[in-house]
């Protein structure tokens, strides 16, 4: 509740600006003012600004209001084991108070959790995993989650001394993701050569690829 107030008063001031801009009749700015005072009814019903519908033509302005309650979220509800894959009366009812929130849940057991942390080696883990009717550990889940919340993707650089993970923004261009490495080769990007993973796979090397 204190993050919808928040938004009220960044609202609220919002508004006041917008009203000044529209003495002139302009009607831009009307619009944008008879936006702005919808949205704000919609924060003091206590709803989340991620629950409002935005009219076609104002997704820039809202973007530009950098709202609290626009972020997107992702609920974890930590349940029992018996629970764990279908839910329970609460998980339901918590399901539905939160639907209109375009929002994310998901179900962990934290004892199961636990249990799987506890396992010393990759296999022993997953065959707990799937021993608990499981397709992998809740935490995973989670990861998945908020990189899909957050449009976000993985890609690797593999060499002879370490394998390293980088993050970048789901449909960045191959420069923008070699400046994540560094600046220098996004700025000196010259082209990618792309193998297919599963040619790789099948013929073992590069140079076997680029053999073929």
């Amino acid at each position: 509740m204190e993050l919808i107030l928040k938004d009220m008063d960044t609202m609220e001031k919002r508004i006041e600006k917008l009203k000044k801009g529209t003495k002139g009749g302009d009607k831009e700015e009307l619009r944008k003012l008879e936006f702005a005072q919808e949205l704000y009814k919609h924060l003091e019903g206590e709803n989340p600004a991620r629950s409002f519908e935005v009219p076609d033509g104002m997704e820039a302005v809202y973007k530009d209001l950098y709202l609290l309650t626009s972020k997107p979220i992702l609920y974890v509800c930590n349940v029992d084991e018996s629970s764990v894959l279908t839910g329970n009366e609460m998980t339901d009812k918590f399901k539905e108070l939160v639907s209109t929130e375009n929002a994310e849940v998901i179900l962990i057991s934290a004892g199961i959790e636990a249990d799987i942390a506890e396992l010393e080696t990759v296999e022993e883990r997953m065959e707990f995993v799937e021993e608990m009717g499981l397709s992998e550990p809740g935490v995973n889940r989670v990861i998945k989650a908020c990189y899909k919340l957050l449009n976000l993707i993985t890609y690797f650089t593999a060499g002879e001394k370490e394998v390293r993970a980088w993050t970048i923004v789901n449909g960045w261009k191959a420069p923008a993701a070699a400046g994540v490495i560094h600046t220098d080769f996004e700025k000196g990007f010259i082209r990618a050569e792309v193998i297919k993973y599963d040619d790789y796979i099948t013929l073992g090397s590069e140079a076997a690829v680029k053999e073929a």
